[in-house]
């Protein structure tokens, strides 16, 4: 019983995994073509949301440097300098002053 496992593990060893190398590196390879394939997406896709994240961030520190500079600055263009940053509120067509 021991000696037949052992024929046939030294068969497969010797006539199966041959086979099984030369048969199955075909589909190795289209795994890794696609593994390479989805790793460039998602390098897209992190380089797209990184750009993404950058302007936002460009456009806060414009706001926070304005803020910082009506802070420090104070004076007559204060409330100016306020409504400018303000964004028209549009309700029903009519524009609120």
């Amino acid at each position: 019983m021991i000696e037949d496992f052992a024929k046939i593990i030294i068969v497969f060893i010797t006539v199966g995994l041959p086979i099984l190398l030369i048969f199955g590196r075909p589909f190795v390879r289209q795994w890794l073509d696609h593994k390479a394939r989805v790793l460039e997406v998602e390098a897209r896709l992190a380089a797209e949301t990184a750009a993404q994240y950058a302007v936002s961030n460009k456009a806060l520190e414009d706001r926070v440097r304005v803020l910082e500079q009506i802070v420090t600055d104070g004076g007559l263009e204060t409330a100016a300098q306020i409504d400018a940053l303000r964004k028209p509120r549009l309700t029903g067509g009519e524009s609120r002053q």
